[in-house]
């Protein structure tokens, strides 16, 4: 035990010096980057700038005078980013000295062309009635109208169209309600039921129930 010992006080001293190292390494990594953003033409402080470290979800935005104050790693690479301005980015040194950063970042305003638009005064209720009555619209899109609002079609598509969010989650509450309506007691049969004999009659009548080629 006493041949083993000096080797385990120094394997200790060796781990202890290695994570002290490494801790010293990451602290001097670490650079405080702060500054302002300002306009490159008229020199005023930007509130609102997005700053945001590339690849990492850690950033900050400017305030209402354009300063900010950030935490980053020697050799990040930091994006500035505002509505109306084109994207800057910065690279903080690699072989910075210390850990504090200092600049002052300019924006340069990014022009965007709209489209031209024609402002043109609302129209009164009766000048819309009348020019609604007086449009002619395409036999061809009358005739999809038609096609679409067939019963045959409808069906087709009500069995073959997936129901959205609304109508998932309304089936859902009719169905939990109608068990909860009848909890403790035997439903009623549909053959009972004068309505639902009456759609029965009709969909025969409609041919719904002819077998199709």
């Amino acid at each position: 035990m006493r041949k083993i010992l000096p080797y385990i006080i120094t394997f200790f001293l060796l781990s202890s010096f290695s994570v002290y190292a490494q801790t010293d390494n990451q602290r001097d990594s670490i650079v405080q980057l702060y500054g302002v953003v300002m306009t490159a033409d008229s020199l005023e402080g930007l509130p609102a700038v997005s700053i945001v470290v590339k690849g990492q979800n850690r950033g900050t935005i400017s305030n209402d005078r354009g300063v900010f104050s950030i935490v980053v790693l020697k050799g990040d690479v930091v994006d500035f980013t505002s509505i109306g301005f084109k994207p800057k980015s910065v690279i903080i040194p690699g072989d910075l000295k210390g850990n504090q950063f200092s600049i002052i970042q300019l924006m340069v305003t990014d022009t965007t062309y709209l489209p031209a638009t024609i402002i043109k005064p609302r129209v009164s209720r009766e000048q819309f009635e009348r020019d609604f009555v007086n449009t002619q619209a395409p036999d061809d899109d009358i005739e999809i109208v038609r096609a679409n609002n067939n019963v045959a079609n409808r069906k087709v598509l009500m069995n073959t169209v997936p129901t959205d969010g609304s109508e998932a989650s309304n089936q859902y509450i009719r169905q939990r309600n109608s068990r909860m309506y009848y909890s403790g007691q035997i439903p009623p049969m549909n053959i009972f039921n004068p309505f639902a004999w009456s759609e029965f009659i009709k969909a025969w009548k409609r041919g719904d129930y002819k077998k199709k080629n």
